[in-house]
This record gives C-alpha cells, structure tokens and sequence, in this order.
C-alpha cells in the first residue's frame, strides 16, 4: 500500500505513487469479495473482477518487463488475447492476485532500474520511453480501477475510488 502522497516529488515519483494508488485501488476492491463474485461476468462481453486483474498483471509484464528487456514469468496464457483477461477453469482468485503481486513487483524493479529518458521497444515496435510507459500505466491501470469499482458496486452497493481515510 502506498503510505505516502509525494505533494512535492519529482515526476518519476508522482508518477510511480499515481499508479500505485490505482494498483492498490483495485486490490482493495477484492476485499470481502467470494470467489464465485469475484469470477461473476457483470457485462454482456463476460468481464469480471478477477479478469481485469489477471489483464492488468498481463499488462505490468508487457509495458515494464518485456518492453525493457526484463525477464517474465513463464506465461500459461497468450497475452494477446482474451486469454489475458479470462479465467480458466483451473485458475483461481488467489491464484490471479498472486501473479498481479509478481507483475508489480518486476515491474517495480524495472522504474527503479530505468530513467524516465531510458526507452524499450513495445509490443508492437514503436520505441517508448520510460516516461511514456508510466503515463500509460496510470492511465490504464485507473481506467480499469474505474470498471472494478462499477462492477463491484453492482455486486453489492460498495463504491469508491480510494480507501476511507486514505490521501486523494
């Protein structure tokens, strides 16, 4: 959990912190939550809790890792697909928010490793810099955040993008 709002950082910092609270958004968001609500499809496409969260460590491997040459975790699944955001029937909850833990914590290692000049080769070949990999990151990690709050207050009432008593 992020303890501390950087009101004066310098931008690799309030950059890392921004994704940091809607990393730790969405993992609050499963708290309290069955197995059966968190893998509950809530749309007509079939999205669930727990598959915006196995998409978003997908994604952390994807952006960090792979974009800067750093290693990745065996992946049981083809990340570009659906696969990356669909529970098999062999995954579970626990399973999923592990392998997030794993992406976040490699792709921590990695910001620290890399200034935000420093630049990778994405998925699709472009050259991206560090800062444009943690601006993207924020941005989809809080787009995502969003949905897990929608869905899981359509589970049952609970709503908000930050834990009471938290900084904004």
């Amino acid at each position: 959990m992020t303890s501390q709002v950087p009101w004066t950082g310098d931008e690799k910092e309030v950059l890392r912190v921004s994704l940091d609270r809607h990393r730790d958004a969405v993992l609050w968001k499963l708290e309290g939550l069955d197995e059966e609500q968190l893998r509950r499809p809530m749309t007509p496409s079939g999205t669930n809790i727990i598959g915006l969260v196995k998409h978003l460590a997908s994604v952390e491997y994807g952006w960090f890792c792979e974009t800067f040459g750093r290693p990745v975790e065996p992946l049981w699944f083809d990340p570009a697909t659906d696969e990356d955001s669909v529970l098999g029937p062999d995954e579970t909850s626990l399973q999923i928010v592990g392998f997030y833990g794993r992406a976040r914590a490699a792709a921590d290692r990695v910001i620290l490793e890399t200034a935000l000049e420093d630049t990778g080769t994405a998925w699709h070949g472009a050259t991206v810099s560090m800062r444009w990999v943690l601006v993207h990151m924020v941005e989809e990690t809080a787009r995502h955040a969003g949905h897990v709050d929608i869905l899981r207050e359509l589970i049952d009432g609970a709503a908000g993008d930050h834990r009471p008593g938290s900084p904004r």
